[in-house]
């Protein structure tokens, strides 16, 4: 496994950790059946990647999930640039909104299931 670690900008440390320490309902019930390498593979949250911070992030596979709510419905552009620089390092994405962690939860674990599997390979 490649185990990559993106370079980020220190600056961003303090502002990743108060993230952890407020995270969002959905952010939560996700890192709930997530962590412990409950996916085979380990998750970190709030992580600083470049100049962005993404919600959580695997090194071993080079995975990011993304989990969109009311602050992302006017960064769309924002969202694809930032994506777009971390694509270049080498992340792949997976995005999800709040509700589809709420309300489908079940969905979203295959998803990242399926995402992990292809990646491992």
């Amino acid at each position: 496994m490649r185990n990559k670690i993106i370079p980020y900008n220190p600056e961003l440390k303090q502002r990743a950790r108060q993230l952890r320490k407020n995270s969002t309902f959905p952010e939560i019930l996700l890192w709930k059946k997530i962590r412990r390498r409950a996916c085979g593979v380990q998750f970190h949250r709030q992580v600083p990647m470049l100049n962005y911070i993404v919600d959580f992030y695997c090194h071993e596979i080079g995975l990011a999930i993304e989990i969109d709510g009311k602050s992302h419905d006017h960064s769309f552009l924002y969202d694809a640039k930032r994506q777009g620089e971390l694509e270049t390092c080498g992340v792949n994405f997976l995005r999800f909104s709040n509700d589809e962690v709420k309300h489908h939860m079940f969905s979203v674990l295959l998803v990242i299931e399926e995402a992990v599997n292809e990646l491992v390979k």
